[in-house]
């Protein structure tokens, strides 16, 4: 009798022999759970990297504030232009309620549009022009609604930056449509602490100033030379007025619209691509405070209004200042200068050069 040694390895060969096909089912099994459960966390990944972005998507996008101006001012409204022209309304409000109230200058309660620009940008969309508004003009005010849903009666010699607080944006856009003929297409809206933290989202603008700005209403004290402003700062160089020319609203206008240049041309430089959370946070900072037209008021609209605006250099930007003259009855009011106020919204409502005698402010001593 001969004995049979069996050795582990042989063991193991034989129960593989014996349960070959079964053993490769098992094997097979537990790789198509393991693939199973790879795909499974891989499906709630995606999952939540999607409601992440939707999330993300929908608090931005529930950030923004509309004003629908066709309801508010109907068909009392100019044509909009011949060409594929565009103009946009925009205006920084000075409201101190909450967080702004502990900003410098002015009083809190209450709100006014403390800074107006018609932005037209014309055919081809290669280049625009911005028209500041002093905020002192005498204007007629047309008839509004009020947000109860009373008229509010047309006025003749109001300021311009007092109808935003009597009845509102829509009305705004109304004033401005009636005293220039022009159809405004968008209207854009932004507070004084939401300015102050889109600019720190952004890391800060570079400005050149000429001569040494000290002004304590605004708490604004640079000397000449270059300075990159945070977002408080930015806000006191935009709002000060006492520190520069003649300490009245005009000399005003010429830093807020080099501060508009240097803050466009500092967002395009922004890598946004490249830092998707420094994306998120600019976001964040400008919608929070943002107020548009119904049609531009979500983040998609808003991305298609941007990107038909990409060929526009805002170092090429032409800035101007509506043509006004000192009022006669009030010497510390202005009022539309003529006719170089017609000609300046004839040029822009047939989407045409602006001519230079349109550019000329006999309150500046042009």
């Amino acid at each position: 009798m001969t004995d049979t040694v069996t050795t582990p390895g042989a063991r193991r060969s034989r129960r593989a022999d014996a349960g070959g096909d079964g053993g490769r089912r098992r094997r097979a099994g537990r790789g198509r759970r393991l693939r199973r459960t790879i795909g499974l966390v891989l499906l709630v990944l995606l999952l939540a990297a999607g409601g992440t972005a939707w999330w993300l998507y929908s608090s931005l996008d529930a950030n923004i504030k509309a004003v629908d101006l066709n309801q508010a001012i109907g068909d009392d409204r100019p044509q909009k232009l011949p060409t594929t022209g565009r103009n946009l309304l925009v205006l920084g409000s000075d409201s101190r309620a909450g967080s702004n109230s502990g900003l410098a200058g002015g009083n809190p309660g209450g709100a006014r549009s403390d800074t107006a620009l018609m932005i037209h940008i014309p055919e081809g969309r290669s280049s625009a022009v911005a028209v500041s508004i002093p905020r002192d003009t005498l204007v007629t005010r047309p008839e509004c609604l009020e947000s109860d849903g009373s008229t509010l009666p047309s006025r003749q010699r109001v300021m311009f930056n007092s109808v935003y607080s009597l009845a509102g944006p829509a009305c705004v856009v109304k004033t401005v449509e009636k005293m220039s003929g022009v159809r405004m297409d968008h209207y854009l809206e932004i507070d004084f602490a939401g300015f102050k933290d889109l600019v720190d989202a952004i890391g800060g603008v570079t400005v050149e100033v000429d001569e040494p700005i000290r002004d304590t209403s605004s708490g604004l004290d640079i000397g000449a030379g270059s300075h990159r402003l945070d977002g408080t700062e930015s806000l006191a160089f935009v709002r000060t007025r006492h520190g520069v020319g003649d300490g009245s609203d005009l000399g005003r206008i010429g830093l807020q619209q080099q501060f508009l240049v240097a803050l466009l041309s500092e967002v395009k430089k922004q890598d946004l691509l490249g830092s998707p959370s420094k994306t998120y946070t600019i976001a964040d900072a400008a919608t929070k405070s943002l107020t548009t037209d119904s049609e531009l008021a979500s983040l998609t609209a808003l991305a298609d209004f941007a990107r038909s605006m990409k060929g526009v250099d805002p170092a090429s930007m032409e800035t101007l200042m509506l043509p006004v003259r000192y009022d006669t009855q009030d010497p510390n009011r202005v009022v539309a200068a003529e006719p170089q106020a017609t000609e300046l919204w004839k040029a822009i409502r047939n989407d045409t050069a602006i001519p230079e005698s349109a550019k000329k402010s006999p309150a500046q001593g042009g």
